[in-house]
């Protein structure tokens, strides 16, 4: 965790997140853990969308929003933090906009670029990074950055009827290019091969609920696993990375 002042729960946010507060797992030092993160969350497509929603709603402390594209009409069945009104917008200050109507105790940043090397910095200064592009080459990236700097990394995609998730923590777990190493599957955009717009925000959702389990330190987080979800078949499943060392990124130094 980034070391930033601590803040304490306010009575009124005590009380806003009573549901939170009551669960054993959660109590108030996960709350506070909450309160008191920094989240970077690069695409504000479906994913980055629900991220963000829930992130925001759940009393994350600081949310930084990464994206170069505008609003378009084809958004809007699965982007639903987007009206109408905000097409022809960029995307992460029309986002923005809403979420900080949401939670006036969230700070939210916005960023109207694309990320690249020169983004190292954000990374460093965030205690997890939520990966919700739709790109290899982006992906590669982030992963690269984040394990440059110690950073916890959340990973989704989502296309057709179907959604992947996979979670690297660095020192501890293996990296995200561990498990691209493991197909060859070319890019596809939704463009081409569609997207059923829940799929999109199911795996966008769950990508919250993994990074706020990374920020509360759950003992229970899938490290070293793929969760793929398929929609049409209503099954979830989990598929263990076999053990190997050769990665450039994270090297034999991964978890044990």
């Amino acid at each position: 965790m980034r070391k930033t002042p601590h803040r304490d729960l306010t009575d009124e946010q005590a009380m806003r997140y009573n549901r939170h507060i009551v669960l054993p797992s959660v109590d108030l030092d996960g709350q506070e853990a909450l309160l008191n993160a920094k989240v970077l969350i690069v695409g504000m497509g479906g994913l980055g969308n629900a991220a963000a929603m829930n992130l925001c709603a759940s009393g994350v402390g600081t949310l930084t929003l990464i994206d170069f594209d505008s609003v378009e009409l084809t958004n809007l069945h699965r982007q639903t933090l987007f009206s109408e009104a905000d097409v022809s917008k960029s995307k992460v200050h029309a986002a923005q906009q809403q979420l900080v109507q949401m939670n006036t105790d969230c700070e939210i940043h916005a960023i109207n670029e694309a990320f690249g090397e020169e983004h190292i910095g954000l990374v460093t200064s965030c205690d997890v990074v939520l990966d919700c592009t739709d790109n290899a080459e982006a992906r590669d990236l982030i992963n690269k950055l984040c394990y440059a700097t110690d950073t916890p990394l959340v990973s989704g995609a989502a296309i057709r009827f179907e959604g992947q998730l996979f979670v690297a923590i660095p020192g501890k777990s293996r990296c995200y290019g561990c498990l691209r190493q493991l197909f060859t599957a070319p890019d596809l955009s939704c463009v081409e091969s569609g997207i059923f717009s829940p799929v999109a925000n199911i795996v966008g959702t769950y990508q919250s609920l993994l990074a706020m389990q990374v920020l509360m330190k759950f003992n229970t987080i899938p490290v070293n696993t793929l969760i793929t979800f398929d929609a049409l078949g209503h099954e979830w499943q989990r598929w263990q990375l076999p053990d190997t060392t050769e990665c450039d990124i994270c090297g034999p130094a991964h978890a044990k």
